[in-house]
C-alpha cells in the first residue's frame, strides 16, 4: 500500500523536474539551433557555386569554428560560475563574473582575428587543400575573421545569461542573427556577385551584431544592480584559470574533428564536399540535443550552489533520460531523410550518394551522442573541468587509430565516408560515453557551495 502511494508522488516530482528542465531547454534549443543554421545556410548557398567552393567552405568553416570553439569555456565556465553564485544568493557577484568574461572574450577575439587574417593561407595548405579548393577556403577565412570578437562575446554573454537561468534572450538574439545571416549571404554571394567571400562577410556582420545585442543586455543588468563595467585583471585572470581545463577538453574535441576532416580530405574532393553536408547536419542535431545539456548545466550549478545534492542527482537522471530518448528520435529522422537532404546542398551525384549513406550511419549512432552531450553538460555545470580535460585526452587517443585506419584502408567515395562516420559517431562518441559515465557514477564531482 505504501509503494502505491509513493508512485504518484514520484511521477509528480518527475513532471515538476521535467518542467524545470524544458523551461530552460526550449529557448536554449532555439538559440543553439540558430548557430549551426549559419553553416547550413552558407553550405546551401555556396554549394550552388560548385564542388570546389563547397569543399573550400568545409575547410574554412572547420578552421573558423575551431578558432572559436576552443574558447567555448567562455560560455560553459561562465554558466557554471554564475549559476553557483545565483544559487548561493549572490546576484551582484554573478554579474561581475559575467562582465569579466565579456572582457576576456574581447581580448581573445582581437588576437584571434589578427591570427586568422595572417595565417589563413598557411592553415589551409596544412590541411591538405587541393589547388582548386585552397583559394576559396582562404577567401572565406579572411572575410569572416573580423566577426570573431563578436562570436566570442556571444559565448561569454550567453553563458552569463544561462547561469542566471535566462535562455530566452540568447534565443531571440540568435534567431535574429540567423535570419540576418541568411538574407545577407544570398545578397552578398549572388546579388553583389562576391562568391564565397560574400558568405564569409555575411557571417562576420551577423556575429558582430549578435555580440553587440547581448552586450547591451549585460550592461543594462550590471548598471541596474550597481556592478562596475570596468575590466578587473584579477577577475579576468580568474575566468581564464577556471576555463583552462575546459579549453584543454575542447582542444581535444576539435582535434578529433580536424583529424576527421584530414581523413575526409585524403579520400578526395567529392568525399570532402559530402563530409561538409554531413557535419552540417551533425552540428545541427548536436546543438539540438545540447539544449538539454545547457539546462542541466544551469540547474546542476544552481543545485550545487544551494547545497542540494539530491536535486542534482534527480536532474542528472532525468536529463540523461531525455537526452538518450531525443537522440534516438532525431537519429531515426536523420537516417530516414538523408536521401532527401543531400540534394538540397549539391547537384553532384557522387557527393549526394556519399552524404546520404553517411547520414544513415550518423542517425543509427545518434542515441550515443544524446547521452554524451547531456552528461558532458552535467559535469561542466558542476565545474568538473579538470576531469573532462583528462577524459578528452583519453578519448582522442582512443579515436586516432580508428580515424587513421579509415585513411589507410577505406576506399574513397560513399563507402569511405560511411566508415569515417562509423569511427567518429561510433568509436569516438562511445569512448566519451564511457569516460563521462564512469565519473558520474561517483560523487567526487559534486562539490557543494558557491
Amino acid at each position: 500500500m505504501t509503494e502505491r502511494r509513493r508512485a504518484p508522488e514520484d511521477a509528480q516530482q518527475r513532471r515538476a523536474l521535467d518542467k524545470r528542465i524544458f523551461a530552460l531547454a526550449a529557448p536554449a534549443l532555439g538559440a543553439l539551433v540558430a548557430e549551426p543554421l549559419f553553416v547550413l545556410v552558407d553550405s546551401a548557398v555556396v554549394g550552388r557555386l560548385g564542388t570546389p567552393q563547397l569543399a573550400g567552405l568545409t575547410l574554412a568553416s572547420t578552421v573558423l569554428v575551431t578558432l572559436v570553439a576552443v574558447f567555448v569555456f567562455l560560455a560553459y565556465a561562465t554558466t557554471a560560475a554564475v549559476a553557483r553564485r545565483i544559487g548561493a544568493g549572490d546576484e551582484k557577484g554573478a554579474l561581475a563574473v559575467g562582465i569579466d568574461g565579456v572582457w576576456l572574450a574581447l581580448l581573445l577575439g582581437v588576437a584571434l582575428t589578427a591570427l586568422g587574417l595572417t595565417l589563413a593561407p598557411h592553415v589551409v595548405t596544412a590541411l591538405g587543400a587541393s589547388d582548386d579548393v585552397a583559394p576559396h577556403a582562404v577567401d572565406y577565412l579572411r572575410w569572416s575573421a573580423p566577426g570573431i570578437p563578436g562570436m566570442l562575446v556571444v559565448l561569454a554573454a550567453t553563458g552569463a545569461l544561462r547561469g542566471m537561468q535566462d535562455t530566452r534572450t540568447p534565443f531571440v538574439v540568435a534567431v535574429t542573427g540567423a535570419i540576418t545571416n541568411a538574407v545577407l549571404c544570398v545578397t552578398f554571394v549572388y546579388g553583389f556577385d562576391m562568391g564565397i567571400a560574400g558568405s564569409g562577410l555575411s557571417t562576420a556582420v551577423a556575429q558582430i551584431g549578435m555580440g553587440l545585442a547581448l552586450l547591451v543586455v549585460i550592461v543594462r543588468g550590471a548598471r541596474a544592480r550597481g556592478v562596475s563595467l570596468r575590466p578587473h585583471p584579477g577577475g579576468i585572470l580568474a575566468n581564464a584559470r577556471a576555463g583552462t581545463p575546459l579549453l584543454v577538453r575542447t582542444l581535444t574535441l576539435r582535434a578529433a574533428i580536424l583529424l576527421t576532416v584530414l581523413v575526409a580530405t585524403s579520400l578526395g574532393d567529392d568525399t570532402l564536399a559530402a563530409h561538409q553536408i554531413v557535419i552540417s547536419i551533425w552540428n545541427l542535431v548536436a546543438f539540438l540535443l545540447d539544449a538539454l545539456a545547457i539546462a542541466a548545466q544551469a540547474l546542476v550549478g544552481h543545485g550545487l550552489g544551494a547545497r542540494d545534492p539530491g536535486s542534482v542527482r534527480a536532474i542528472t537522471r532525468r536529463s540523461l533520460w531525455w537526452g538518450t530518448l531525443g537522440g534516438g528520435a532525431v537519429g531515426v529522422l536523420v537516417a530516414a531523410s538523408g536521401w532527401l537532404i543531400a540534394p538540397l546542398f549539391t547537384e553532384d551525384p557522387a557527393v549526394r550518394r556519399a552524404a546520404a549513406l553517411a547520414l544513415v550511419v550518423t542517425g543509427v549512432l545518434m542515441p550515443i551522442a544524446g547521452w554524451v552531450f547531456v552528461l558532458d553538460g552535467v559535469l561542466i555545470g558542476a565545474g568538473d573541468g579538470r576531469y573532462l580535460a583528462w577524459a578528452g585526452l583519453i578519448t582522442l587517443v582512443a579515436y586516432a587509430p580508428l580515424a587513421l585506419a579509415v585513411r589507410a584502408w577505406a576506399p574513397g567515395g560513399a563507402a569511405g565516408l560511411a566508415w569515417l562516420w562509423v569511427a567518429f559517431a561510433g568509436g569516438f562518441m562511445l569512448a566519451r560515453a564511457v569516460t563521462t559515465g564512469l565519473r558520474a557514477r561517483g560523487s567526487r564531482w559534486m562539490v557543494l557551495g558557491a
